[in-house]
């Protein structure tokens, strides 16, 4: 049936009737769709949005992430033909899920796009569905996770990083991609004790509490072992997953503005997010990729990867 719809489909991001089902598109051509799911801004029956937040205007370092969730969905396009390798269930055939678009916003207002942000992943919420953000720097899970917290109180964040992000910034006006999580904690919609950052191996003297397993330690003991720490960690509390594309090392992901040595390696990364399945996992976001230093496509590539595995986890709640 495959090689018959192949020869039939062609920008299944408009043309596909259901919501549910592989796409069998020729990877190098078509509009791209996030895993050719179709556009859409209803979301009756709506699973899961997956929604790109092109901004970043937040970074200390190259800026360039603003092309991200483009360069994301391209490369996912690779991964529409099979359901995600490695799990028991089939999101892709199971879940209803579309690709929620862009969210608008006036690039030179940058005051007003928090609480921009904040409203258009409230509206997801609202309408019954979760959402996958594919960043854009990563200040834009803060407005994401005001919006989360609304709904389920403070929540369990789960974030891989090089950067803990937790620097102190008082100010909550300010928009900066290294001091948002210290914003999320100060502001009480982040549980520390009951959050785990992993990768870090940047220095930060108070990390707040948060729970951190360094890169370190994920060399030293291994995926399987941090997998079980981050459950043990998270318990069932409602958690948001972040993952900031410089968890990896650069060797695996060059294209993103803050590269540190020393990071994870995609296969560990593979194998965390495979084994903390069960966790009360209520959305999450991609952040970070930036095309114009991702010569062979490779980060956005990884980016991809994980916000697949992310439909993974949300969708092994649902349907287990």
């Amino acid at each position: 049936m495959a090689l018959e719809d192949a020869k039939n489909q062609v920008d299944q991001a408009f043309t596909r009737d259901d919501l549910r089902g592989l796409s069998f598109e020729n990877a190098f051509g078509g509009a791209t769709s996030f895993l050719r799911r179709r556009y859409s801004k209803n979301l009756d029956g709506v699973d899961v949005a997956v929604t790109g937040i092109p901004f970043d205007q937040a970074v200390t370092n190259r800026p360039g992430t603003r092309l991200g969730p483009r360069a994301v969905r391209e490369a996912s396009a690779l991964q529409a033909f099979d359901p995600p390798y490695g799990w028991p269930i089939d999101v892709l055939s199971e879940l209803a899920i579309v690709d929620y678009g862009d969210m608008a916003f006036d690039y030179a207002d940058v005051p007003a796009f928090p609480d921009r942000l904040t409203a258009h992943i409230r509206g997801i919420l609202q309408a019954g569905a979760a959402s996958v953000a594919l960043g854009g720097d990563h200040y834009v899970s803060f407005p994401i996770l005001k919006a989360y917290a609304e709904k389920y109180g403070p929540l369990s964040l789960l974030q891989f990083d090089a950067h803990t992000d937790t620097w102190v910034d008082d100010d909550m006006s300010r928009i900066d991609h290294g001091t948002m999580f210290y914003k999320a904690v100060k502001s009480g919609i982040v549980d520390p004790a009951r959050s785990v950052q992993v990768g870090i191996r940047t220095v930060n003297d108070d990390p707040l509490g948060v729970n951190i397993i360094d890169a370190r330690e994920v060399h030293a003991t291994g995926p399987q072992a941090v997998a079980r720490k981050i459950r043990d960690i998270l318990g069932d509390h409602p958690t948001y997953l972040t993952f900031d594309i410089d968890a990896l090392d650069p060797a695996y992901a060059p294209g993103t503005g803050t590269p540190v040595w020393g990071g994870l390696t995609s296969a560990q990364v593979a194998v965390i997010l495979r084994e903390i399945a069960g966790i009360n996992i209520k959305g999450g976001d991609v952040v970070e990729v930036s095309p114009p230093f991702d010569t062979t496509g490779t980060t956005a590539i990884a980016g991809a990867h994980v916000a697949t595995e992310i439909l993974c986890l949300l969708g092994w709640n649902k349907l287990k």
